[in-house]
């Protein structure tokens, strides 16, 4: 699983280089069909991941607001800062306990910690798949999804 984390982090920190390279105003513009524009939806990715971790490991909800990260800057300061945290987590040497139902607050029932792990990363999948769309509809070639090839 933790080459499909390092897959998520490494396409992710090519989305961020690609919109280094966009006016930032393409950024911020609220696009049909996802979760509202690409900077939120990085913000989004970013989160989420970490929300669902926090969760795993019993820790308290913390609620990221997206207009305190509503800058492409913030956002990978954000994902760089809880990146961290969620790798110290996924490198623990301790023996996972997969089929431990988890109660988090923003959701009324609960899932196992192997079910919260495989969402996390299909998630971060499944915007990736949208950023690609939107880039396309705006003209531009996306980042490649591609996992052969990388270094993982």
């Amino acid at each position: 699983m933790k080459i499909l984390f390092n897959y998520n982090w490494q396409v992710r920190d090519e989305w961020f280089e690609w919109c280094d390279q966009i006016p930032r105003h393409l950024l911020k513009k609220e696009l049909g069909g996802g979760a509202r524009s690409i900077l939120y939806t990085l913000f989004h990715i970013v989160e989420v991941e970490h929300s669902w971790i926090r969760g795993i490991q019993g820790k308290e909800y913390i609620v990221y607001v997206y207009e305190d990260y509503a800058s492409l800057e913030k956002v990978i300061s954000l994902s760089e800062q809880l990146r961290k945290e969620n790798e110290k987590w996924l490198d623990a040497s301790f023996e996972r306990q997969l089929e431990k139902r988890i109660n988090v607050p923003w959701e009324a029932e609960t899932y196992t910690e192997n079910e919260i792990i495989h969402h996390i990363v299909v998630h971060e999948i499944h915007h990736i798949g949208q950023l690609s769309v939107w880039a396309r509809q705006l003209g531009f070639t996306p980042v490649p999804a591609y996992v052969v090839g990388r270094v993982l």
